[in-house]
């Protein structure tokens, strides 16, 4: 078997989620598949360190194992994971024939890991960069599927001097760059979603404002690409918490509904298969395509929908959803081992991204005339 890495963790408000993901992940891959393992950790200050895949969530409560390696993942023709030089001398890069992404939120998902993996030349699981930005930003993934024909709420970007955004409340607000519910919350007006933008750390670097509707619930289907595209079954989560934990409150699906089991949505409560009437199945699967299609999808991601049992609305994608989306594969049944080995399979028979230089020749170069020139 050949040697893998699985990476997790990272600067991210899903940092411990991530944890919990790539530690199943690389059990996985080490046990019943038998390959050579290394777990690359990546810290809430952005280190790198390689740890035992054989390691617990506990061992990562206080930060950083005492076992852990540090590492350096370095760019460029001859670059990788590279154990720390500065007391051994630099060391040569680990030998990885690919790299499972398990890194949810934040950087590990929105495409600055993946821009560094590919200048690496290290081969990966997940979406692309590209694809990734597109997933995380949650008003440009709007106007894609908008521009698509797919149904959708109204979703515009919140600022301090918006006066107004055209549908009534309550809303919803949300980070324009996040997910797994951080950061979302239920406002009665305009006035208090602009106070959120000075008091929420999760919307600094900005946020979205859609309407509420009380008779809305979640439906989720995952979707992976290799070795072709395929659909799980539809499952309907279950909201025990409320937001502002009043009763008579809104309800959203928050958080702790989705985590606080301890194993990611694996644990959470669900109906699963959903029972869904007339033809919405049909409905979520076809959108399902449509979006697989235009977001470029790679992986294993997870499209969650809203819906009042008849009204379907696209709500988003999580292009690197917790447990990679393992408990969703019920019909068909997908054991955790194969949709792992056709990650990797896909990692190595499809990278991510191929870079040329086509076209840049020397002419323009050649037949230019002097900096100076140009800037007279």
């Amino acid at each position: 078997m050949s040697e893998v890495g699985v990476i997790f963790g990272g600067p991210s408000p899903e940092h411990d989620v991530s944890v919990l993901t790539g530690l199943q992940a690389a059990r996985e891959l080490a046990g019943s598949l038998g390959h050579t393992v290394h777990g690359l950790y990546w810290t809430k200050g952005g280190d790198w360190f390689e740890v035992a895949p054989t390691l617990e969530a506990g061992d990562f409560a206080d930060g950083v194992p005492a076992s852990a390696h540090r590492l350096r993942l370095v760019v460029g023709p001859d670059g990788g994971f590279t154990p720390d030089g500065r007391r051994l001398g630099r060391g040569r890069p680990l030998e990885l024939a690919a790299i499972v992404v398990c890194c949810h939120g934040g950087p590990g998902e929105d495409g600055s890991l993946q821009a560094a993996l590919d200048l690496a030349g290290i081969r990966y699981t997940g979406p692309s960069a590209a694809g990734a930005a597109l997933g995380m930003d949650k008003l440009v993934f709007h106007a894609v599927v908008t521009s698509a024909g797919l149904p959708t709420l109204p979703r515009v970007l919140l600022g301090v001097d918006t006066a107004e955004v055209g549908f009534p409340g309550p809303y919803i607000v949300k980070p324009r760059f996040g997910g797994s519910s951080i950061g979302v919350e239920v406002v009665h007006d305009l006035d208090a979603a602009k106070v959120l933008l000075t008091t929420s750390v999760h919307l600094v670097n900005g946020a979205v404002l859609e309407p509420y509707r009380h008779d809305f619930y979640d439906l989720q289907i995952a979707v992976r690409s290799w070795p072709e595209l395929e659909l799980s079954a539809i499952e309907r989560p279950l909201r025990t918490t409320r937001a502002g934990g009043a009763a008579g409150e809104p309800e959203i699906l928050g958080y702790a509904d989705k985590y606080v089991g301890g194993e990611g949505m694996v644990s959470a409560p669900k109906e699963l298969p959903a029972v869904l009437v007339g033809d919405l199945e049909e409905h979520i699967r076809q959108a399902a395509k449509r979006i697989a299609a235009i977001s470029g999808l790679r992986g294993v991601a997870r499209i969650d929908f809203l819906s009042d049992g008849t009204e379907l609305k696209v709500n988003e994608v999580n292009t690197i959803p917790g447990s990679l989306a393992r408990h969703l594969w019920v019909e068909p049944p997908v054991p955790f081992s194969k949709l792992l080995t056709d990650l990797l399979d896909e990692a190595q028979s499809r990278p991510a991204r191929r870079y040329t230089a086509a076209g840049a020749d020397g002419t323009v170069l050649r037949g230019a005339s002097s900096i100076a020139a140009k800037l007279s």
